[in-house]
């Protein structure tokens, strides 16, 4: 717990990719990734201060935002964006940076990156939560991003 167990401003990164850009998959993909990083992290749709969206330039069929309020985060401030088109980048990616009140320290909170989405970060690969809420597990290292690849 933080100092106190006060409540913190915290940041909670994730990613997951589609497979063609269609509103259904865009959503779909957005709200498994966004109950994934509220399951592992244990936070509640009153913990959220915000969430920006971004996804890569392939990715025009819809917002990810609207896949935020069907889960019932009707007065979070939502914002959407295009990644800068890196020649190379993952394609048909969805990106999200959710700003939470939380009482658990930083290094407590679970970043998620689901699909092919993993290469962005290897190193947080199929970790899942354990009893306390720490990761388990390790990565395996497949799909791994080639070293040139941008990690973030």
């Amino acid at each position: 717990m933080s100092a106190g167990g006060q409540r913190q401003l915290r940041a909670i990164r994730g990613a997951v990719t589609v497979e063609h850009d269609a509103r259904s998959a865009i959503e779909g993909a957005t709200r498994e990734l966004l109950t994934a990083i509220v399951e592992r992290n244990q936070v509640a749709a009153h913990d959220i201060i915000s969430v920006i969206f971004t996804v890569t330039p392939d990715l025009t069929s819809a917002f990810p935002a609207p896949a935020a309020r069907q889960l019932g985060w009707l007065d979070v401030p939502l914002l959407c964006t295009m990644e800068i088109p890196v020649p190379g980048a993952l394609a048909r990616c969805i990106r999200v940076l959710l700003h939470v009140e939380s009482s658990r320290p930083r290094d407590a909170m679970q970043h998620v990156y689901l699909g092919g989405a993993e290469t962005l970060r290897p190193d947080l690969s199929n970790a899942s939560p354990g009893p306390d809420g720490a990761p388990m597990g390790e990565s395996t290292g497949v799909g791994r991003a080639p070293p040139d690849e941008p990690r973030y």
